[in-house]
């Protein structure tokens, strides 16, 4: 009986993907030494490209609310640079280089996910809580990224070796094709590179260097702009980013996410604001958060103030759902924690060969006693809070006991989805912080501070754990030797801290939450539960507002919809969700099959789209990273208008936007489906 699956990775043992039979083991594809692993080329380029991809995944995090999976971009860069150097990189060597670089993107969603919750509240006028240092942000990313990978070092065999073949591994799966099939990934390099020159040019011309217009209203649509008269009588208002980057995150989300995201988004834009504009002129004067009447306000204005906040709600309720309805896999996989942790000595009685050898057990027990250190001396001295000893070693065993339960439910879900629910587990530690604060007398500002710090660090040690499986599972398959892969996942952790925390120290500059330019919805979900548990106690209208959004959650949970994506359109605006859309039907068209299509060329074709979406997506989001950094000056905050800003923001740039978002398009989609050139 054969036990190959279709879908069989090209070139990996047959056995690779299924379980094991009994007594049977599995060989690598590289099981031999002496094949060039960690060479300096390979550690060089590894923190390159984490240190490029770990700014522009905090750049689309922070202005989309979506984090980038950088795995799949890095492995194809590796493959193809190497035909530049006199000697091609092994298969190892681009391995290692992949392991590194993908640091970028979990400590990034740890992150962003919550520590500009302390940058919007530090801007609000007697909210008590400081700004964070860029020093503070890199700590606390080191310090998770770091704890989280100690965590799952222990379980490496038993989800490697015990449970081979059990879990689909996604995006594992999808890397490990890349590297595998080496040449055509190497000519897939030169396609991703164009597309990402592409789409920085493109939103270099369209946000930096003001050629056409940043955003399409369709106000200047039709005889005696009806479109846009139309809009202002219904009270309604439509609007569309012109970028490069936020097409191809759609396109790589797909048509059903996006359709999600943009139903919730036309639902709080065409149905909520014009319901709340109505209610709007029988109540007199200024209602809280607003800061003028309700009735002399603008659609972008109520959609701000008030029914944002329901998406808000919506995210925390989705989160919290999230996390009860795993409770059964976060138990099983508890016990399989206990158990690995448990049989980590017989796993040991055999000596192992290369692709076996890890670190020692002394070196994780020294490492998460080192860390417990340095996070409890962090949370006393390096957050500027008085008399911290006693909510230090509190913080720090929150820390350390969430991590440890939660690390092998981030790797089961990795494992079984690609997907990571760190969001709802972080919410639920800032609830047990928060009433552990309360409880020791640490109210207001300063109660927020040290709740949300370790809340970041749990964050990201959650998303580091998930992450780092997906990387040992690659080695698993390949043949690296996992002691490489797990030394320098640390200096990949602390690469990655430090260029996070510099694009978000830069972003900070213009803002994050609803009042700012980047709307960090996670982080203001976040932002909404502290306040919940240390703001007044009164119910002003946010609070029902959030409560409105906790209900809808429920609904659409009752409904099988998904819940987070329909409340991350309803808090994200709409400008965001319409390329967001927009991607994902270019995605349906490109992948819809043709008559005499084989299953090759569309899957050629499918690969070939992902591609050049995701180096628009790339490109893009270092562009945008670049243009906060030029943005820094006050002299260039509104960038340079290379031609007339009165020609810009009117007719003539938005039909512009709208011949360049068209020619784009057309670009995705021809390019994508000659798939064989």
């Amino acid at each position: 009986m054969s036990h190959s699956a279709p879908d069989e990775i090209k070139g990996l043992p047959e056995n690779a993907r299924r379980p094991l039979e009994p007594g049977e083991n599995y060989t690598p594809l590289v099981p031999q030494d002496g094949v060039l692993e960690t060479t300096g080329r390979a550690i060089v380029l590894g923190l390159v490209f984490c240190a490029i991809f770990s700014m522009a995944a905090a750049y689309l995090a922070l202005k989309l609310g979506q984090g980038i999976e950088a795995a799949i971009p890095i492995a194809i860069l590796a493959v193809g640079l190497s035909r530049f150097f006199s000697r091609k990189n092994t298969i190892l060597e681009n391995v290692i280089i992949q392991s590194i670089g993908a640091n970028s993107s979990h400590v990034v969603s740890g992150a962003v996910f919550t520590i500009p919750a302390l940058y919007m509240l530090a801007a609000v006028s007697g909210s008590g809580v400081s700004t964070p240092s860029l020093l503070q942000v890199v700590l606390v990313s080191f310090l998770g990224g770091s704890i989280g990978i100690l965590f799952l070092i222990p379980l490496r065999h038993n989800f490697m070796v015990e449970n081979h073949g059990v879990f689909p591994w996604p995006e594992a799966t999808a890397t490990t094709e890349i590297i595998v099939t080496g040449e055509k990934a190497g000519n897939q390099a030169k396609t991703l590179v164009a597309a990402a020159l592409i789409g920085g040019l493109y939103d270099g011309l369209t946000s930096l260097f003001r050629v056409m217009a940043e955003n399409i209203r369709l106000v200047y649509i039709g005889p005696s702009q009806w479109l846009g008269r139309m809009q202002e009588k219904a009270f309604m208002r439509f609007d569309f980013l012109n970028s490069a980057a936020t097409l191809g995150i759609g396109y790589i989300i797909g048509l059903r996410y996006t359709a999600i995201i943009a139903a919730g988004s036309f639902f709080a834009t065409f149905v909520l604001v014009p319901m709340v504009h109505g209610v709007a002129e029988y109540v007199p004067g200024i209602v809280p958060p607003g800061t003028v009447p309700m009735a002399e306000m603008g659609p972008g204005e109520i959609f701000r103030d008030y029914v944002r906040i329901i998406g808000v709600g919506c995210i925390a309720g989705a989160g919290v759902m999230g996390v009860l309805s795993s409770l059964p896999s976060m138990m099983r996989s508890i016990v399989s924690n206990m158990k690995a942790l448990m049989n980590k000595g017989s796993a040991k009685a055999a000596a192992p060969g290369r692709t076996e050898r890890s670190v020692p057990g002394s070196f994780v027990a020294v490492g998460l006693v080192v860390f417990t250190i340095a996070t409890v001396f962090f949370f006393t001295f390096g957050i500027g809070i008085t008399n911290a000893i006693v909510p230090a070693l509190l913080g720090t065993a929150v820390v350390m006991v969430i991590s440890f339960f939660f690390a092998p439910v981030a790797a089961r879900a990795i494992a079984t989805i690609g997907t990571n629910p760190i969001s709802g587990m972080t919410m639920l530690t800032l609830l047990i912080t928060g009433l552990v604060m309360l409880k020791l007398g640490f109210t207001g500002g300063t109660g927020m501070f040290v709740t949300m710090m370790v809340g970041g660090v749990v964050c990201t040690a959650l998303a580091a754990s998930g992450a780092f499986s997906t990387d040992l599972k690659i080695g698993h398959w390949i043949g690296s030797t996992p002691a490489r892969q797990i030394g320098w996942k640390f200096v990949g952790t602390l690469v990655a801290a430090l260029f996070c925390g510099v694009a978000m120290f830069v972003m900070s500059k213009g803002g994050f939450g609803a009042e700012g330019q980047y709307a960090a919805p996670q982080a203001s979900a976040m932002r909404a539960i502290l306040e919940g548990i240390f703001g007044d106690t009164a119910m002003p209208l946010r609070w029902y507002f959030f409560a409105l959004g906790i209900v809808l959650s429920l609904v659409l949970r009752l409904l099988s919809l998904p819940a987070l994506g329909f409340a991350l359109g309803m808090y994200l605006p709409i400008e965001l969700n319409t390329p967001l859309f927009l991607g994902g039907i270019l995605s349906h068209i490109v992948n819809k099959k043709k008559s005499g299509d084989t299953d090759e060329s569309a899957k050629n074709r499918e690969n070939k789209g992902i591609l050049i979406a995701s180096g628009l997506m790339a490109g893009g989001a270092i562009m945008g990273v670049i243009g906060a950094i030029v943005r820094m000056n006050p002299s260039w905050k509104d960038g340079f208008y290379l031609l007339n800003s009165h020609i810009i923001e009117g007719g003539i740039g938005e039909w512009l936007a709208i011949l360049g978002m068209a020619a784009l398009c057309i670009y995705v989609v021809r390019s994508s489906r000659r798939a064989d050139a």
